[in-house]
């Protein structure tokens, strides 16, 4: 009798000890292990993993009297997601900062910061941005002369939307002692007017001129910053990132918020290529462990479409001669790539020129056969204009192609001017990277774009450029799936960062990183893809974000 009544308890103990601690049903259920819609399903979430992925009833045993049971009323549930480019603190500070992004107008871009320079201290940096000079009649750039009188008080340096180039007043070129006699550095330009002054953009390399005298942030200004940008994040589903030109102050600040139990989203760090020793002596004293980790070093081949600094092998089409530049010479770059990969370090680099894809194409190939064969996983960054030539190369070499939907119908509103109707066939050639079996990693580039991954998902299904004067779709013959751009999201990411065996599905073992979404992509209208929103958001096994 006594040893029955222990053989009872301990199945009792036996059958406790498999109840969740959360469980989702109500919704159909997409594991990501397929492009196909998701199926009736439910999932078992148990100490910070997936504990059973099945049917309802399959999963009912499960529930306990402490299960916390989540309906998605509908809604997809999904895994994570993981968004694969962002510059996830500064996009902390931009959640905080002036905000240019929509000035319709360069009056209406004067107004928003002489508003926001009257709330600064004197002296205090005006920062951030995000201005588009797409927008505005004639595309002008924007001059010193438009803000001097409106920030008598603050230095400014005010980024574009694309991060390649910057606008400066002269309180700012103070500062950084610019005058005529500046020269433009290596991989940089510095627009001058017909008397040879500068106007106060600074493009690319050129950049570094202002942003050397600009003052460090304060670790408590960090901290805030990598607060605001793992709120939001959870808001929009985003349950990873890898943090590209990641320094080691953000390092340190998320470190701090990982001590204090505070990291809602799994960061992923891409360092500086040229400090790749720095790096790699960091890492063989330890990377760090699934919240916060080094994963490799981050470089520039050029600049990008939208500041005329992308790499071409041909000139623009609207800037006869001109093709671009190179952000360093390529032997450098190869002499980057080759001593981080003797170091054994992941190597990300930006490409969007289809001359700058085809170098660093070049490069990873020929470090590979000098180095020889190894998961080396080698990162294009952005990849977004490419020859037909270079496309297979991705799927053959197992080269990720990094990039972000977002930008082709940003982009697709003014590109063809500059590089014409041909080129732009294998502009953000989602649909012949897969067909050609390339490893796809979509992100959002925040915050160059939203960080939200549904209006990324939207644009690579709908291909609609913010104008709405492409409704079929802007190269229409590059759209992709929903499925195939959720999977680009999810377990893309995951293998980009060498994590399919921990995340990026739902199965047995993985970590509970899961979103359940207000509606089912596979069944509204392509259209209403950029409308859909969390309805929770659950990391780690607990839930970071329900939608109020």
């Amino acid at each position: 009798m006594r040893r029955a009544s222990c053989v009872a308890l301990l199945a009792l103990l036996s059958a406790c000890g498999s109840n969740a601690d959360i469980v989702i049903q109500g919704g159909p259920l997409w594991t990501g292990l397929s492009t196909g819609r998701g199926q009736p399903g439910a999932v078992a979430i148990r100490r910070g993993k997936i504990l059973a992925v099945g049917d309802s009833a399959q999963i009912a045993r499960y529930v306990g009297s402490k299960t916390r049971v989540i309906q998605a009323r509908g809604g997809l549930i999904m895994p994570g997601f993981a968004d694969g480019h962002t510059h996830f603190v500064d996009g902390g500070f931009q959640l905080a900062s002036i905000d240019l992004r929509h000035a319709a107008t360069p009056q209406e871009f004067v107004r928003r910061i002489k508003e926001y320079a009257a709330k600064m201290k004197p002296g205090e940096w005006m920062l951030g941005g995000d201005w588009d000079h797409t927008l505005w009649r004639g595309a002008p750039l924007p001059h010193h002369e438009w803000i001097d009188s409106v920030t008598p008080n603050n230095p400014v340096f005010l980024s574009r939307v694309d991060g390649h180039m910057s606008l400066a007043n002269a309180a700012a070129m103070r500062a950084g002692k610019v005058t005529r006699e500046t020269r433009d550095p290596v991989g940089g330009e510095i627009p001058r007017d017909t008397h040879g002054a500068p106007i106060g953009i600074f493009k690319d390399n050129a950049e570094d001129v202002i942003d050397a005298v600009i003052p460090a942030p304060t670790a408590e200004q960090e901290d805030s910053a990598v607060a605001r940008a793992l709120a939001y994040a959870a808001s929009l589903g985003v349950t990873a990132t890898s943090n590209m030109s990641a320094s080691w102050a953000n390092l340190a600040a998320y470190k701090r918020m990982q001590r204090a139990g505070r990291m809602t989203a799994r960061v992923f760090l891409y360092l500086p290529i040229d400090g790749w020793k720095a790096v790699a002596d960091s890492v063989g004293r330890g990377a760090g462990d699934d919240w916060v980790r080094i994963n490799g070093v981050k470089g520039y081949m050029d600049g990008s479409a939208g500041s005329r600094t992308a790499y071409f092998f041909e000139p623009f089409s609207d800037s006869a001669g001109y093709r671009g530049l190179m952000r360093q010479p390529e032997s450098q770059m190869r002499a980057w790539v080759g001593a981080a990969d003797s170091a054994g370090l992941q190597i990300a680099v930006h490409a969007i020129g289809d001359r700058a894809n085809a170098i660093i194409l070049a490069i990873y190939d020929s470090v590979t056969h000098a180095h020889g064969a190894r998961d080396r996983r080698f990162r294009v960054e952005h990849a977004q204009h490419l020859r037909p030539q270079e496309i297979p190369l991705f799927g053959q070499r197992r080269v990720v192609a990094s990039m972000q939907p977002y930008h082709a119908i940003d982009d697709g509103r003014w590109v063809e001017q500059r590089i014409g109707p041909e080129r732009i066939k294998t502009t953000y050639a989602f649909r012949t990277l897969l067909d050609t079996d390339a490893p796809l990693a979509f992100g959002s580039d925040w915050t160059v774009a939203s960080l939200n991954p549904m209006m990324g998902v939207y644009a690579a299904v709908t291909r609609r450029t913010l104008d709405d004067k492409n409704p079929g779709g802007w190269v229409p013959e590059q759209k992709i799936s929903v499925g195939e751009a959720l999977r680009a999201y999810t377990s893309g990411n995951a293998w980009a960062t060498f994590n399919e065996q921990k995340w990026g599905t739902l199965a047995p073992g993985r970590l509970a990183d899961v979103v359940v979404l207000d509606h089912d992509p596979f069944a509204v209208p392509p259209e209403s893809l950029g409308t859909i929103k969390p309805r929770y958001t659950i990391v780690g096994g607990k839930v970071v974000y329900s939608k109020p």
